[in-house]
């Protein structure tokens, strides 16, 4: 059996290459093989601290910037060391708990590996 992508409009398994797009002929879509690929790369997504160091889930961080919590008075200092890191989608890569805040959300290029 062929390795093709299903039709993402209507998930038939009888799509073929014409060229450089993929066609359905149920429905008549067409696709171009580079977005396939485009969404492979996207699934292997790499989370880079500052530094460009790969970071992964139980990591340790150190915070490289002084930075303002939203509904608190106080900042979360430069060199606070944050432990047991989970990496999330979204416009912020990192959630973590910080000592004196609680639960939060960071992002990766405010901090770099401990």
């Amino acid at each position: 059996m062929t390795d093709l992508p299903k039709c993402p409009q209507c998930a038939s398994e009888f799509t073929y290459v014409d060229g450089d797009n993929y066609v359905c002929p149920e429905c008549a879509h067409e696709w171009p093989t580079a977005a396939v690929a485009a969404a492979a790369e996207d699934s292997a997504r790499v989370v880079r601290d500052a530094n460009g160091n790969p970071l992964a889930d139980g990591d340790s961080v150190v915070v490289i910037k002084d930075l303002k919590v939203k509904g608190a008075s106080s900042v979360v200092k430069v060199g606070t060391k944050v432990r047991n890191i989970r990496l999330v989608d979204g416009d912020h890569d990192i959630d973590c708990k910080i000592d004196g805040f609680g639960a939060m959300q960071l992002k990766s290029e405010f901090v770099r590996k401990a």
